[in-house]
């Protein structure tokens, strides 16, 4: 009897036990994960507003940029400050070099590494220049179609994508939109917020109101007109087509001219009909010594291909677009943020926002 009575002690004490640790590591692991989500939720908020003083950063350069040009005669060019990338820098590094802050407390902090560009929008082909009135706009077309051919891409798709801007522009944004130049004030849609989350990586996007808003089409009669080139898909071209797109094709708000001075030779080279690839090269070497100051500087070096860059609707030396692209990488995570910035003399504002977060997957340690 007293051996039972033992036994079922034991085996209650047993149980007690487990029920104990049981209980612990069920608070243990609730306070650790507390302590990481409010950690993620403090440095999501940290790195947007260092993203966002990043972003003000690039605006206050553009503005000064505009400032500077009005005197020089208006051209943006790849040898002005906002062209040159910031390459990955230590944030730290810059908060110490603050009198107000001691290096003591920077201590104990993770590194945070901030890295970001901005891009002249205009230095590629706007896909909203293929359209307008409602009706296919033959320079264009011929363009899109010569890079196609550069690249190797389906031609067939090019009609695809006419037909379907034609149906996804409203019919009145088709007829009031027009080219942007630096000084004018351009048309865009109201603004709207959009947040998407796949896996480990999540993207917001905003877009901001900077202009009249057109009328819409009938609900269901086109597709959802896309603001970034990867969402070309949306206008019926593959997913591989609008990727290899990407770095010389871009969607803005309304028709822009190319920019002389900033756009690949591939972006020259398939604007103009009569232009070869060498002489588009040419082109570019060219102005890395000394940049144009107006179309007609291009055309003279030209002369022998026919090729006039006259067409003040189709070519530029400025720039009404920017986009800003920022960075922050905190260990093996990383925070991205991509913006449209419109510049009007001296009034830079946000057309659309776009951020992504995620993490680099680390290799095992051997």
């Amino acid at each position: 009897m007293k051996r039972t009575q033992h036994g079922a002690a034991l085996l209650t004490a047993m149980l007690t036990v487990t029920l104990v640790a049981t209980f612990a590591a069920a608070a243990l692991w609730q306070q650790w994960r507390s302590t990481e989500v409010e950690g993620a939720e403090r440095a999501r908020v940290q790195s947007g507003w260092i993203l966002i003083g990043a972003l003000d950063w690039s605006r206050l350069i553009l503005r000064e940029d505009a400032r500077a040009s009005s005197a020089s005669g208006g051209a943006d060019h790849l040898a002005e400050p906002w062209a040159v990338p910031l390459a990955e820098a230590k944030l730290s590094s810059f908060l110490a070099a603050d009198k107000n802050i001691s290096s003591d407390a920077l201590e104990g902090l993770p590194d945070a590494f901030l890295s970001g560009q901005i891009i002249d929008a205009q230095s590629k082909l706007n896909v909203m220049n293929l359209v307008d009135g409602g009706k296919p706009v033959e320079s264009a077309v011929t363009a899109f179609t010569k890079l196609f051919q550069l690249l190797d891409l389906p031609a067939g798709e090019v009609n695809v994508l006419v037909s379907n801007l034609q149906r996804a522009l409203p019919p009145a944004a088709t007829t009031s939109t027009s080219s942007a130049t630096p000084g004018s004030t351009a048309t865009t849609t109201t603004g709207t917020t959009s947040t998407t989350s796949t896996g480990s990586t999540s993207t917001t996007s905003t877009t901001g109101a900077t202009g009249t808003t057109a009328a819409s089409n009938s609900p269901g009669t086109g597709p959802l007109m896309p603001q970034h080139t990867y969402q070309l898909v949306w206008l019926g071209l593959s997913s591989s087509t609008a990727a290899a797109l990407e770095p010389y094709v871009t969607v803005l708000p309304v028709k822009t001219p190319l920019n002389l001075n900033t756009a690949s030779a591939e972006a020259i080279y398939a604007s103009a009909p009569k232009l070869d690839m060498a002489s588009a090269k040419r082109l570019v070497e060219r102005r890395a010594r000394s940049y144009f100051r107006s179309p007609a500087d291009a055309s003279a070096l030209v002369q022998e291909s026919s090729t006039q860059f006259t067409d003040t609707n189709q070519y530029s030396v400025a720039t009404s677009y920017f986009e800003v692209q920022a960075r922050l990488r905190l260990d093996n995570a990383w925070v991205e943020e991509r913006t449209l910035l419109q510049r009007d003399n001296l009034d830079v504002r946000i057309v659309w926002r776009e951020r992504g977060a995620g993490a680099t997957v680390l290799p095992p340690k051997s």
